[in-house]
């Protein structure tokens, strides 16, 4: 049986007689949080202080390295090592837990909002959603997992309601699953890396900021190997994405060609600091350059292609978000309150946990740990 996809944290719209095969909006028991990238596999377990609770606990976390283009472009392609890269980081866990929520890639997911009538019956909401799906999916329907969430009517026209159209290709959702499986692990929720990310920078905004973010502008710069994310949101909601060809792969490519190294060699001096003292000044500050002067440029597209003409603050998550100083370099550069992003912050620790190697790895583990809340949905 395919898994369960889980767009957003909303419930989802109940209903019999349907032969998708992915619910992409539903919720699960507690969960461990599994991120897949190209660069590694991060796990996050989370539990709820007391039934009542909003209290989070971190109990334990794992990042494992991933081999080289075991994934490739976010597609899977050697499933066999992915699966061990899951096992490895799951043992490291220490865990029992089983269950776990993985994520799709956004470009491996289309999506479309439309609007129906208010108070269709289920059958026909139903119906008008596999119409419409036939209609704007690039591939045969029968190829796809499909679903769907009712977000609400639409304001000014209570009449009509729009509605959220999700899917994804079989195979897609099959590949991460094995490499799970193999792993001995079981997916009962599949979410979308971008409304994952919505969701837990939300909850941040609304604990972390002064008046919770209240009609703030807030972009999330998520720094990945290959290319850096701009996700701008307002009140919870994203207004303004952007995806520039531009990561941590290039700092790892300049110190290969600096120190005549191999590119498994360098993620692994760079990964603990082990390089020549020359590194600092030859490589990494004019790569903290570049990547702030990325991220100003970003934001100017941002200026010119809506109507707001400012940002109120910065978060930095991804593999490179907590290279010493870049925060300040950003800010700096950009002209706006930049922070290291860190997802557990208002949580409390378990006592295995080391609150000092936390704060380095906390940036990367953003999409884990959002999937790891989706246990308590």
């Amino acid at each position: 049986m395919s898994p369960n996809i889980a767009l957003m944290s909303k419930s989802l719209l109940k209903r019999s007689n349907i032969n998708f095969d992915i619910n992409l909006f539903s919720s699960g028991p507690r969960l461990i949080g599994v991120d897949i990238s190209a660069s590694s596999i991060k796990m996050v377990e989370l539990t709820k202080l007391g039934n009542d609770s909003h209290e989070l606990r971190l109990e334990s976390y794992a990042i494992e390295p991933m081999p080289v283009e075991a994934i490739i472009d976010g597609n899977i392609n050697h499933l066999e090592q992915v699966g061990e890269c899951i096992l490895r980081a799951w043992k490291r866990m220490g865990t029992r837990q089983k269950n776990i929520a993985l994520a799709l890639p956004s470009a491996s997911v289309v999506t479309k909002k439309i609007s129906v009538a208010t108070g269709l019956r289920e059958e026909d909401l139903v119906f008008q959603v596999e119409t419409e799906a036939n209609q704007y999916l690039p591939f045969a329907i029968d190829e796809v997992n499909l679903d769907f969430q009712v977000i609400g009517e639409i304001e000014d026209h209570p009449e009509e309601t729009e509605v959220l159209i999700a899917a994804a290709r079989k195979d897609k959702v099959e590949d991460r699953v094995a490499a799970a499986a193999t792993a001995g692990l079981k997916v009962t929720v599949m979410d979308v890396e971008q409304f994952v990310a919505q969701a837990i920078v939300s909850r941040i905004i609304s604990n972390q900021l002064p008046d919770g973010g209240k009609n703030k502008i807030v972009a999330l710069v998520d720094i990945g190997s290959s290319n850096t994310r701009i996700n701008v949101l307002f009140n919870g909601e994203s207004i303004y994405m952007r995806d520039q060809s531009f990561g941590g792969n290039q700092l790892t490519q300049e110190i290969q060609n600096q120190f005549n190294l191999s590119a498994e060699e360098a993620e692994t001096a760079k990964r603990k600091g082990t390089l020549p003292e020359s590194y600092q000044t030859d490589v990494l500050q004019p790569f903290r350059e570049t990547l702030a002067l990325e991220v100003s440029r970003a934001l100017q597209f941002f200026f010119t292609s809506t109507q707001f003409a400012q940002v109120d603050h910065i978060f930095l998550s991804g593999g490179c978000a907590s290279i010493p100083d870049l925060e300040e370099i950003v800010s700096r550069r950009t002209e706006v309150i930049t922070q290291v992003i860190n997802p557990f912050a208002d949580m409390s620790l378990s006592k295995r946990i080391s609150s000092r190697q936390l704060q380095e790895d906390a940036p990367i583990l953003l999409i884990a740990c959002g999937l790891a809340m989706r246990g308590f949905d």
